[in-house]
């Protein structure tokens, strides 16, 4: 059996031109440092779960270096989920939107990659660095209650899970209008 001819590919064209891949939701997080932990397991859930064509779900965990690779096939929209210190109570997710401007490259010409954490500041500089960008940013971020070494999330952030499921739900259903609510295309 001879394997079947892939069509041919304009190396111009971007994965944007092709309609693929327009939004990434990216967990983040390190889950030996418990509340960290959140955008993984956030992510492993979605991933279980149905998306709009053009919407990829990946677990990044710490690996920045993986995720500004990954940003360079062309999204205009990252979905970061992680857990986010805002002054709030523990448990309290929030849609945040930081400025593009706010997270261009630093004045560091040398941003440090560490192997056990993630800046998303860092990722940002590199994926500049490989020429590449993107358009807008979204942050569904939960407040954590710890940090500390550990593995699993506190019972109040773990009960904040399923809500920051639904804000990406939400966040998705505006940035892929075609998509049905259970997240496949219609």
């Amino acid at each position: 059996m001879s394997p079947m001819p892939m069509p041919p590919m304009d190396p111009t064209e971007s994965s944007l031109d092709r309609g693929e891949r327009r939004v990434l939701v990216a967990g983040i997080g390190n889950i030996f440092l418990s509340d960290d932990g959140f955008g993984v397991e956030v992510a492993q859930r979605l991933l279980t779960r149905p998306v709009p064509d053009g919407v990829r779900v990946e677990d990044f965990g710490i690996r920045g270096v993986h995720l500004a690779y990954e940003l360079l096939d062309g999204y205009e929209t990252l979905v970061l989920v992680d857990a986010v210190p805002m002054g709030e109570a523990p448990g309290t997710v929030a849609l945040l939107e930081p400025e593009i401007s706010a997270l261009e490259p630093g004045d560091d010409p040398a941003p440090t990659l560490e192997a056990h954490s993630m800046s998303p500041g860092v990722v940002f500089d590199m994926l500049a660095g490989l020429g590449g960008k993107v358009e807008r940013i979204l942050i569904v971020g939960c407040e954590p209650a710890t940090v500390e070494e550990g593995i699993g999330l506190s019972d109040v952030v773990a009960a904040s899970v399923d809500r920051a499921i639904e804000a990406v739900d939400d966040v998705l259903a505006e940035l892929c209008p075609s998509a049905s609510p259970d997240g496949a295309s219609q």
